[in-house]
């Protein structure tokens, strides 16, 4: 699907605030309700626009350590692959999962409580996971920058 700027425009007040009401948009755009409303029914049912979240405060929910943990893989292996990645997907403490390049196979975005939750994730979840070779973990001192919206 091809975006005009109107359209990168409305997905930049969408991802800054997307509770606002279609009128409200519209009168930003400088279009009718009616247009805006189709142009997000338009991304959305592209998949341009996937869903809708709350973005929730980590202090607010005792989740404030954060864990960046590279992992390598014994072999790399199809089925080692996918299987690494089929268990990743249950762990609810990792909020973000990549393929890498480089010296480790993937990088893991774990949220907890503290150091005992993270060990306890470690000890009995993580390292329950076939076929990994190592890990190594870095902690979050201070976040400088975070967003979820994507530059457009």
């Amino acid at each position: 699907m091809k975006l005009d700027a109107i359209d990168l425009k409305l997905l930049c007040l969408l991802q800054q605030d997307c509770k606002k009401t279609t009128k409200e948009y519209a009168h930003q755009l400088g279009l009718s309700t009616t247009a805006v409303y189709e142009r997000i029914k338009r991304l959305e049912k592209s998949g341009t626009i996937k869903s809708y979240v709350a973005l929730v405060g980590k202090v607010e929910v005792d989740k404030t350590f954060i864990v960046f943990c590279h992992i390598k893989l014994v072999q790399h292996t199809r089925e080692n692959i996918k299987q690494f990645e089929r268990e990743v997907l249950k762990l609810e403490e990792v909020v973000e999962c990549h393929h890498l390049s480089g010296d480790y196979d993937y990088l893991l975005k774990i949220v907890v409580r503290d150091m005992g939750d993270y060990r306890n994730f470690m000890v009995s979840k993580l390292t329950a996971i076939n076929h990994i070779g190592s890990t190594q973990s870095s902690f979050t001192i201070k976040e400088v920058k975070h967003s979820t919206a994507i530059p457009l």
